[in-house]
């Protein structure tokens, strides 16, 4: 007897906690949550070389974070460094990281602690597509897609995160996409990857809650398409629906999420409508999240520095890929959504 009445309270708990939660996200709906203060936090941004981490660096210059940037493109950290410096930015540490590397991240890792301290908030933003069908693309592309994409946050959790429980105090962010919520035509690998992302990201989370670690904050956030070098010339099958976002956009809605501890951000909104969808049977309704790629001359604008011209950021086209002689050395230099 005493079991039922266990599980029966247990059920009135769950739903008692699940009202309130979708009251208080309709509350928060029409009135502004308050924003947490992040002056002084240490803000550890990976891919900060440029596009979205270099965007989100300089904005956290402008709230007083102290920033430390990760990236594989020495140059193109030491630039965001400069920026974020002429932008407010007190203290401003620039580190060259493979993220993909797990011993580098440790390594790197540890030099971070030494020199600046223990990190409170980490954004996981460095990304990498092939824009290759799944028998088209070669081993070591959907490799390096997982690496970069799925287990630098398996690493850099495992080596922030203890300081961040420790000090009761951290906030973990997971830049992953709309591909990590529904597959996408020709981007098998990317999607896998970022679905990975998003599953790890919230399976931590309910570690923390489980184990009421609650100064440890997450964030998952599910852009669609974002205007940097890697999807730039590409477009929607309806635009005026599922719009490219514009990074100064994005960043935006991103920061105001972190600063709100809101658990998930998708953007733009009707992905809540059509993750919803997905879980009914008429699922080809969801298709039109599938990106279209522009014609290849479009594309010439897009061309990220350390990519030959022959490649273009499109999703989901043999054309729009990095080719064979590109291989794992151009795809390293990616960051972007």
């Amino acid at each position: 007897m005493a079991p039922d009445l266990n599980s029966t309270k247990d059920l009135f708990v769950f739903l008692g906690k699940s009202v309130f939660s979708v009251l208080e996200d309709m509350v928060f709906t029409l009135i502004p949550k308050p924003q947490k203060n992040v002056a002084g936090e240490i803000v550890l941004i990976t891919g900060a070389g440029s596009g979205l981490g270099r965007l989100l660096a300089l904005k956290f210059a402008s709230l007083g974070s102290v920033l430390v940037l990760w990236d594989i493109n020495k140059e193109g950290t030491e630039e965001t460094c400069e920026m974020a410096q002429a932008a407010g930015a007190t203290r401003v540490y620039a580190y060259t990281c493979d993220c993909s590397q797990r011993e580098e991240v440790y390594r790197v890792a540890d030099q971070v602690k030494r020199e600046v301290g223990d990190v409170s908030i980490l954004i996981n933003n460095a990304g990498i597509v092939t824009g290759k069908n799944f028998l088209d693309c070669p081993d070591e592309l959907i490799e390096k897609s997982f690496d970069v994409n799925f287990k630098a946050h398996l690493w850099t959790y495992k080596a922030f995160l203890p300081a961040m429980i420790a000090n009761d105090h951290g906030h973990l962010v997971c830049i992953s996409s709309s591909a990590g919520l529904t597959g996408v035509n020709g981007l098998a690998d990317y999607c896998a990857s970022k679905f990975a992302a998003f599953g790890f990201a919230e399976a931590v989370f309910a570690e923390t809650v489980a184990q009421k670690q609650m100064g440890i904050k997450t964030t998952i956030v599910c852009p669609l398409l974002i205007n940097t070098g890697m999807f730039e010339g590409c477009t929607t099958k309806f635009p005026s629906l599922l719009p490219v976002l514009e990074p100064e956009y994005a960043v935006r809605k991103i920061v105001d999420a972190i600063l709100q501890e809101k658990v998930y951000l998708y953007i733009p909104r009707v992905l809540y409508f059509l993750v919803f969808l997905k879980r009914l049977p008429w699922r080809r309704l969801t298709m039109p999240i599938a990106p279209r790629p522009m014609p290849l001359q479009a594309n010439q604008a897009g061309n990220p520095a350390g990519l030959g011209s022959k490649w273009r950021p499109t999703w989901g086209t043999k054309e729009g890929s990095p080719k064979n002689d590109g291989g794992v050395s151009a795809v390293r230099n990616l960051e972007a959504v």
